[in-house]
């Protein structure tokens, strides 16, 4: 089983992807989580980001996914290639060979979960601070939802306390399903 979450950047997918794993260790899954792979990306990102540096962390993304389902029961990765290519589009307008490729691996993804933005970044030495930026990207991702007619689970902005429930709840029809009775 895959699992992304996907919004913008600064509002709590990281720190959402370890309590979400830690709660699916405690009922026993082989979990393993895909980091955010633009930190480790050689290039520029956030505002001055290039179609190249997303590329890479396209590719990079794709392969991590790749290796973790290959090993793991359970695979959360900490952004998915559908607003890593947001960032694209933002850079460089779209791309007929990328939207392929997108469209194709969204289907890899058992749930998506979609973040809400319902805090301002801040600094981490990495993360772009800019609100409008942080907006933006926001922006096209709810476009592409609508664009690939995708249905994520859509955590409540107000509640964040409560998101590492919200999504176990959701998974576990997935993680446990009913046995037949004969």
């Amino acid at each position: 089983m895959k699992i992304a979450l996907i919004g913008t950047h600064g509002i709590g997918k990281t720190t959402l992807c370890f309590d979400l794993a830690a709660r699916l260790k405690r009922r026993n899954n082989d979990v393993e989580l895909v980091r955010e792979v633009a930190r480790r990306c050689p290039m520029p990102i956030n505002e001055t980001t290039t179609r190249a540096a997303q590329a890479w962390i396209l590719h990079t993304q794709i392969a991590e996914e790749i290796a973790a389902t290959a090993l793991h029961e359970v695979v959360i990765a900490d952004r998915s290639v559908l607003d890593n290519y947001c960032y694209m589009v933002h850079a460089s307008g779209t791309s007929i060979l990328w939207e392929t490729l997108i469209r194709e691996w969204l289907r890899t993804y058992d749930l998506l979960v979609h973040v809400p933005l319902w805090s301002q970044p801040s600094f981490d030495g990495v993360r772009a601070v800019d609100p409008r930026f942080q907006q933006e990207i926001e922006d096209l991702l709810e476009g592409m939802i609508d664009t690939y007619s995708l249905a994520p689970l859509r955590l409540n902005a107000e509640t964040p306390d409560s998101w590492g429930a919200d999504i176990e709840r959701a998974l576990v029809p997935i993680l446990e399903p009913n046995l037949p009775l004969f």
